[in-house]
């Protein structure tokens, strides 16, 4: 319990205080937030924690390849369901594929695992982020939309972030100093505009999003400590892998849903249940990964 809350209550009271503002009429204006977060802030902290940290090369292929088998078991178990029940899965593939492991993960990582649980966290992040952007954009469009996908700056902050990792390069310090005040800035503000994103959007249909929602953060969980077992993730790493597995559903699906109006008002509903769900379901995790 002395590791659980310190972890667990900063995150959901940050994203109170989101929802809280979002329905009392001062919510931050939410584009230029999403652009803050999305553009600035989130490149700034996948770069710096990548480029700075000591990364055995070994450890981050691994984490990477056991995070891309998550994902594709995730499409698979998804896609098997969503057609036996007859389920649109250009509607809800995405959600059940890719967790919310940057507003929700990145920052339970940090608090119940530490920097380490946060460096290995953002290498989890960074695939399921590019995996979210390309293949969960393009199978929201329901066509081919490679191109802004592959615009994503995420994409360039992993690949410059890991190649200076690799390659021993040293940061200046001002340009250091510089993405730690951003990536100090991204987490506050990623939990801040979850809370108002859930403050926003309405639930609809609830037995199906509950069902999905239960999908989602269960075979999470198995996914994440079969795999953990299988590659050998001991301490901060297997916290963080496991946690990040088992996020809810994240709400760059919602906003895909948006963008390509495909019932939106659906997916909000999976992001909503999902997460309510995870408040109930994280404590216990972190009771399991902790004691």
């Amino acid at each position: 319990m002395s590791v659980i809350l310190p972890a667990i209550v900063p995150v959901f009271l940050l994203a109170a205080l989101g929802f809280a503002l979002a329905k009392t009429g001062r919510a931050m204006e939410g584009g230029t937030t999403a652009f803050l977060v999305a553009t600035v802030g989130t490149p700034a902290l996948v770069f710096s924690n990548l480029a700075t940290t000591e990364f055995d090369p070994q450890t981050l292929a691994i984490l990477a390849t056991a995070t891309a088998i998550a994902i594709a078991f995730y499409l698979a178990v998804g896609a098997l369901v969503l057609t036996a029940t007859g389920l649109s899965l250009r509607t809800y593939l995405p959600s059940l594929a890719f967790p919310n492991s940057g507003n929700l993960g990145l920052p339970l990582a940090l608090y119940a695992a530490g920097q380490q649980g946060l460096n290995d966290a953002i290498i989890i992040f960074s695939v399921t982020s590019i995996a979210n952007m390309t293949a969960g954009q393009v199978i929201a469009a329901g066509r081919g939309k490679w191109g802004r996908a592959l615009r994503s700056p995420i994409i360039p902050a992993v690949i410059l972030g890991v190649a200076c990792a690799y390659a021993g390069v040293a940061l200046p310090v001002w340009l250091t100093n510089t993405l730690t005040l951003l990536s100090n800035l991204t987490i506050p503000l990623m939990l801040l505009m979850l809370g108002t994103s859930l403050a926003r959007i309405k639930v609809r249909g609830f037995p199906r999003a509950a069902a999905l929602s239960v999908l989602r953060i269960g075979m999470g969980t198995a996914a994440g400590f079969v795999l953990a077992n299988a590659f050998g993730f001991t301490g901060a790493e297997r916290v963080a892998f496991v946690l990040q597995c088992a996020m809810p559903v994240a709400v760059y699906n919602y906003l895909f849903a948006q963008m390509y109006n495909n019932d939106p008002e659906d997916v909000a509903s999976l992001v909503i249940v999902s997460t309510v769900l995870s408040v109930v379901t994280t404590p216990i995790l972190l009771a399991i990964l902790v004691r």
